[in-house]
């Protein structure tokens, strides 16, 4: 069997953490739909079925406490620090072949380009100022 790259196992990741988000939170949700049918009196039978009081000052309330639960996330301490590590993993980092590589195309460029301005100051452009100024 094949070897997940590091980019599929972080998406397979992020993906894992999202679902189990997702599930906390219809937990959640559903927590807070039964507390609020066991304060106004009545049973949580799921469906159709679900027996309605006339009390929605009752029902409301709760719904108003989780609301503003969800409005104020928790301080979490050194969250960025955690989130960056996660972000440093899912990093695909070049071996030491293509930096060496790469390292070699940059500085044979330099090297390139350095004695390409070298040979157009020295040769081309100091002759024509030398020319130019014994005219005037």
């Amino acid at each position: 069997m094949a070897h997940k790259s590091k980019t599929q196992r972080a998406k397979a990741s992020a993906a894992k953490a999202n679902k189990k988000d997702r599930e906390e939170r219809e937990a959640l949700a559903a927590e807070n739909a039964d507390q609020a049918a066991e304060e106004s009196g009545e049973e949580s039978k799921g469906g159709l079925l679900k027996k309605k009081e006339a009390k929605p000052e009752a029902k409301q309330q709760p719904a108003a406490a989780a609301k503003k639960e969800e409005k104020k996330p928790k301080k979490v301490r050194f969250q960025f620090l955690r989130d960056v590590r996660a972000e440093m993993k899912r990093v695909t980092w070049p071996t030491r072949q293509d930096v060496v590589r790469w390292t070699g195309v940059v500085v044979g460029a330099l090297l390139f380009f350095g004695v390409y301005v070298a040979v157009l100051d020295n040769l081309i452009i100091t002759p024509a100022l030398l020319a130019l100024g014994s005219v005037a």
